[in-house]
């Protein structure tokens, strides 16, 4: 069989929401491949982007099993590893590129390519948070930001970057964020939940949809506000 004609029509069912044209264009930088991280890259490679960059210094740790979605086999593997492994289970096509390290604002052009990019970022501190915005914010498309902590998720999102003057207002001082950092209590449907927040603004700007800069989500107290 051939695995291209075979697969040719993988997205048929998502075309009106998802343009495959404009999503051929794009190029998609993860910082990040944790709880929230890992499920962005899944869904965005079943989704069919044709190419990603993951970056995260971090292993697969015992307790990243149940809340992040790794298995058993993943441990000890860098994330980036592990999660472009699934990726490209789930979508053969897929170029993923993996840098096990820190986030460096240097490393970004060696990340570019020719394609817009659209940048995830999922990280669990605003000192990273700060890192990541200042260093793509002139490349980027396309930024969205998740925090989490327990069942109570913020996704943020900028369809302009480069002039966006809302989003560096989140940026507060570390010792001023939200107690908890969002690895500390955490769970695979609130990470899940999350990315597909993240990925439904995505969408939202690949149909050239307003994009929302701002929504909280309390699963909890099954609240949802939008700013």
């Amino acid at each position: 069989m051939d695995t291209a004609n075979s697969t040719a029509d993988r997205d048929l069912r998502q075309r009106d929401l998802v343009p495959p044209t404009r999503l051929a264009g794009c190029g998609g930088l993860i910082v990040g491949v944790g709880a929230i991280g890992r499920q962005v890259a899944l869904q965005l490679a079943a989704m069919g982007i044709p190419q990603l960059t993951l970056v995260d210094h971090d292993v697969v740790d015992v307790v990243n099993l149940a809340p992040q979605g790794y298995t058993p086999s993943d441990l000890g593997q860098a994330k980036v590893e592990a999660t472009a492994h699934g990726c490209r289970q789930l979508n053969p096509e897929l170029v993923v590129q993996t840098a096990a390290e820190k986030f460096r604002r240097s490393a970004v052009r060696s990340w570019l390519g020719t394609r817009r990019l659209a940048v995830f970022c999922c990280v669990d501190s605003i000192t990273a948070r700060k890192l990541v915005w200042e260093g793509v914010r002139d490349h980027a498309v396309f930024f969205a930001d998740a925090r989490m902590s327990g069942e109570v998720i913020r996704v943020l999102a900028s369809a302009r970057p480069s002039t966006d003057s809302y989003y560096p207002t989140t940026l507060f001082a570390q010792d001023q964020a939200y107690a908890g950092a969002c690895t500390s209590k955490s769970t695979i449907y609130t990470a899940s939940i999350a990315a597909g927040l993240m990925l439904g603004q995505f969408t939202r700007w690949l149909r050239e949809l307003p994009v929302e800069r701002d929504m909280m989500l309390n699963l909890f107290a099954s609240e949802l506000s939008v700013t």
